[in-house]
């Protein structure tokens, strides 16, 4: 396998991609050239417009991650950050005030917003801005793609008895940053999605690889956003590529982030094999399902007769990501599935 495409969400798939690019480079993947190509379809949904400037945070948590400047405490924004930029903010008393922006981080999204402003598509500043961070260390063998170079922003409706409706609508940012997603979220509503449109080698990545790879990233908002843009999802069911991916359930719950919230907002089980019959099987046409492979954590290993018996290949291997060496073997776990 030379070619990988992953469809990526932030700090868990972020955290998967430095894990699975460990592993290549050392020849940890059996299967996998040490010299591979991977392409990173990122979700961008998530992205915001604030203070006048486009931030993109699932693209730069890949970006600063591979690119080795990811504060890897937080899991997100630049290492060695300090915050001025928003204190002062907060003191002229300009909101919102609950999403901080670090001096560092500043100097991306001044740059991003002069390039779109300059009439360059996302992608193309994408591109450019990974000059900087993937080349040095990869050279043209990791490319990072949005998913779309459309505005697609991601809405999460929760409760407010003092709205006519009884719920109002909030930015997907404000439900993750400012509450925490610390209350129930009744839906999630995806702005611009259905009249998307994949961005420039989105879908050549996918139907040209040898590997497509669904990283352990949130499956309604992350994954499930990529998946959403018209052709995506086809070209996944049809890449003669084998599809594999990892569970981002370990235990009934997420290990980080908000799955279990999203998962609860479309109706779906909160659990390892609940999630792969979510993505479905890729069987018969191949139309629809987008799984041929998929992992559980070892605590998860009751779910893999649930999974095969649904036409997905499944096994159990530790999923936790604590090192990029154990990271590594659930990517050789992942190939070994497929393969």
């Amino acid at each position: 396998m030379h070619h990988i495409t992953a469809l990526s969400g932030g700090v868990g798939g972020a955290t998967f991609l430095r894990g699975l690019l460990h592993g290549v480079r050392r020849g940890l993947v059996p299967g996998v050239d040490r010299d591979a190509e991977v392409t990173v379809v990122a979700n961008t949904a998530d992205d915001i417009w604030l203070h006048g400037l486009k931030v993109c945070p699932d693209l730069d948590t890949v970006m600063y991650t591979l690119g080795e400047g990811i504060d890897l405490e937080r899991g997100w924004g630049r290492r060695d950050e300090t915050w001025n930029a928003k204190d002062e903010l907060a003191a002229y008393g300009v909101e919102p005030t609950w999403f901080g922006l670090g001096d560092r981080d500043l100097a991306t999204h001044l740059v991003r917003t002069e390039m779109l402003d300059a009439g360059y598509p996302l992608s193309q500043v994408t591109e450019a801005l990974c000059r900087r961070w993937l080349t040095p260390t990869h050279g043209q063998a990791v490319r990072l793609l949005p998913m779309t170079d459309d505005r697609v922003e991601t809405h999460v409706a929760i409760a407010d008895p003092d709205s006519p409706s009884g719920r109002r609508v909030v930015h997907f940012q404000e439900y993750w940053v400012r509450l925490h997603a610390a209350v129930p979220a009744e839906a999630v509503v995806v702005v611009g999605l259905e009249d998307s449109s994949p961005g420039p080698g989105v879908i050549d990545a996918i139907t040209e690889a040898d590997l497509v790879v669904v990283p352990p990233s949130n499956p309604v908002v992350s994954v499930g956003t990529i998946l959403g843009v018209p052709r995506v999802r086809e070209a996944v069911t049809a890449t003669r590529a084998p599809v594999v991916g990892l569970s981002p359930i370990i235990g009934g719950t997420h290990v980080r982030g908000m799955a279990h919230q999203m998962l609860t907002s479309i109706g779906v089980e909160v659990g390892a094999a609940a999630v792969a019959l979510h993505y479905g099987a890729r069987t018969g046409d191949r139309t629809g399902g987008v799984l041929d492979g998929w992992l559980v954590d070892v605590t998860d290993e009751a779910d893999v007769e649930r999974v095969r018996r649904a036409g997905i290949a499944c096994a159990a291997v530790p999923l936790l990501m604590t090192s990029d060496e154990a990271t590594a073997a659930m990517a050789a776990a992942a190939v070994s599935l497929v393969s």
